[in-house]
């Protein structure tokens, strides 16, 4: 929820003449790190599940926040509740791409789609993303990154059932389209959105925060089959609700319906809601 210029404004030019290489950098990491990295043109690979997920880095989020956002997917991707879950379906493996974003113009690709089948992947993953740059921009476009993150799963080099995008965001879309038409068109494709918004009571550039966002997300952003949202109360609590919230993304059973976390040793979460139908709520905050 971005209100006033980016902590980080002046790295931007560096930022965006650094994305040139990132492909190929993300690739030698990968290398490196040991981590099963396809690139695009590979033959179709069945998995379980291809997710994306889709990170809020506007100005609202600053290098504290935006730590504690990484360090919960970290530590969530290594923790062995998760590695529980991604092998149990029956291809016993998932596909994964971490993508950062923030107005209509901003979405970046941090690391390419990535084969997870172990605990070894998954450290190799978390291990990558601990090693990439941090940089934020103007304003909140949810419907920028769901336009951006649909198109990553064409010719991906994977197939699953199961096509989901993770979204994570502390405020409302003030960028781009409305959110719900990207939310109805990535639906209408067979995809799946879900939720995990952060409900920070920080002031923003002396501004106090919008109210009702949960809702918001609940009633515009998520859709799709089985498509849930999970409630952080703020940025320290991030960690587990993002480990709760992968544990039920990833985990099926036996026909490839999503299982509760709890079956994994985490807790309900709160929260949880099927799709809901398009409902317009506008954001019109600067």
């Amino acid at each position: 929820m971005q209100r006033g210029p980016s902590r980080n404004a002046s790295r931007a030019p560096d930022v965006v003449m650094g994305f040139a290489d990132l492909s190929v950098r993300i690739t030698l990491v990968a290398a490196l790190l040991g981590i099963p990295y396809l690139p695009a043109g590979a033959a179709d690979l069945d998995v379980d599940l291809e997710l994306v997920l889709a990170v809020d880095v506007s100005g609202s989020v600053d290098e504290v926040e935006a730590r504690l956002q990484r360090e919960g997917y970290i530590a969530a991707l290594r923790h062995p509740h998760v590695i529980q879950a991604i092998q149990s379906g029956p291809n016993r493996r998932i596909a994964v791409t971490y993508v950062e974003w923030a107005g209509d113009q901003y979405q970046r690709t941090m690391l390419q789609w990535t084969l997870i089948e172990s605990a070894a992947d998954a450290q190799g993953f978390a291990d990558a993303l601990a090693e990439t740059p941090f940089a934020s921009a103007h304003w909140t476009s949810l419907s920028g990154a769901i336009d951006y993150s649909a198109k990553l799963f064409d010719k991906n080099g994977f197939a699953a059932v199961r096509r989901v995008i993770d979204v994570s965001g502390d405020g409302y879309n003030n960028r781009g389209r409305p959110v719900e038409l990207a939310r109805d068109e990535a639906v209408a494709a067979g995809l799946t959105i879900n939720g995990l918004p952060i409900v920070n009571d920080r002031p923003n550039f002396g501004m106090d925060p919008r109210p009702g966002l949960e809702q918001y997300y609940r009633e515009s952003v998520i859709g799709g089959p089985g498509a849930f949202l999970i409630v952080a109360d703020d940025f320290a609590a991030f960690g587990m609700a993002i480990r709760r919230k992968l544990i039920q993304e990833i985990a099926t059973d036996k026909v490839r319906r999503p299982v509760r976390a709890a079956a994994y040793g985490a807790d309900v979460p709160r929260g949880r809601s099927a799709g809901r139908p398009p409902r317009s709520a506008p954001d019109r905050t600067p």
